[in-house]
């Protein structure tokens, strides 16, 4: 396994003492945001050869497997989305200087606030407006050679498998990938098909998947709470076993997790990694 974790959530300090932290516990790669473990996040007129550098020499041991850029592409002001814009291509050409790993992101929503709104988040209109804001994005990624991958969220534009899949088909991109979190694609909404959403998304998203996010819920109050793997209901062997029999090398990195459980959570995604493959 590749098994991996986000730096923001191990201990606080430098880049280097959190890398360290992250490997003593057993982590092969990380997910790094770079506005949530550095004190000063580069603008994107710093973004270099040099700093990429710096990223993989103070990250070490660990492979850096995914960079995460999560800013709304659907905001509905143009010159906000110019910045964010900005942003993207930024990290792009940092991907490529740190060695090609994937830009991540999600897919955002039509309003300022990044906020769920049932009755505008999941329209065809929004749909529409989030392609035109990606491609930009995609056409980048493909000069550069490197890759954006997308994440599917329940609360966001591109909510189900399927609106996935449409979106992949849409740009036919070999730069244009996924990352799936399983529980993100969960809601009180469609719970009771939990394990129709997930077969859904192994099999219409599986050969595009470029990492995995794994974390758990519980359910209080008709309401998810995401804890970390191993302390929730979640039912994990499904996607465990397409990777491990299709992409046994995929970054899987864990979220919510904290320094005193993250170990703990590992070791439950690597024993039923090793259950299922």
């Amino acid at each position: 396994m590749n098994i991996g974790i986000r730096l923001h959530d191990t201990i606080a300090g430098t880049l280097p003492r959190r890398a360290a932290a992250a490997a003593a516990q057993g982590f092969t790669c990380a997910h790094v945001a770079l506005y949530k473990v550095l004190d000063t996040p580069p603008a994107p007129a710093d973004f270099s050869p040099a700093l990429a550098a710096t990223l993989v020499r103070e990250t070490d041991p660990l492979q850096i497997a995914i960079l995460g850029c999560y800013l709304n592409l659907a905001h509905p002001d143009e010159a906000e989305y110019k910045q964010t814009l900005a942003q993207y291509l930024a990290y792009l050409r940092l991907s490529a200087w740190v060695g090609r790993c994937i830009v991540g992101t999600e897919t955002g929503n039509p309003n300022a606030e990044y906020r769920y709104d049932p009755a505008f988040s999941h329209t065809d209109e929004a749909l529409a407006l989030f392609i035109r804001r990606l491609e930009p994005v995609v056409k980048e990624a493909e000069a550069l050679g490197t890759t954006i991958a997308i994440e599917p969220v329940y609360t966001h534009i591109v909510h189900t498998p399927q609106r996935a899949r449409y979106v992949l088909d849409t740009f036919a991109s070999p730069s244009l990938k996924i990352i799936l979190d399983p529980v993100n694609l969960l809601h009180p909404d469609n719970l009771d098909r939990r394990d129709d959403v997930i077969a859904s998304a192994i099999d219409l998203l599986g050969p595009d998947i470029a990492a995995i996010h794994l974390k758990d819920y519980v359910l209080e109050n008709g309401q998810m709470l995401t804890v970390p793997s191993g302390q929730g209901v979640m039912d994990d062997r499904p996607v465990l076993a397409y990777a491990a029999h299709h992409m046994p090398d995929v970054p899987m990195t864990l979220e919510n997790t904290a320094p005193d459980n993250a170990a703990a959570a590992r070791a439950h995604i690597e024993r039923v990694f090793n259950e299922v493959k």
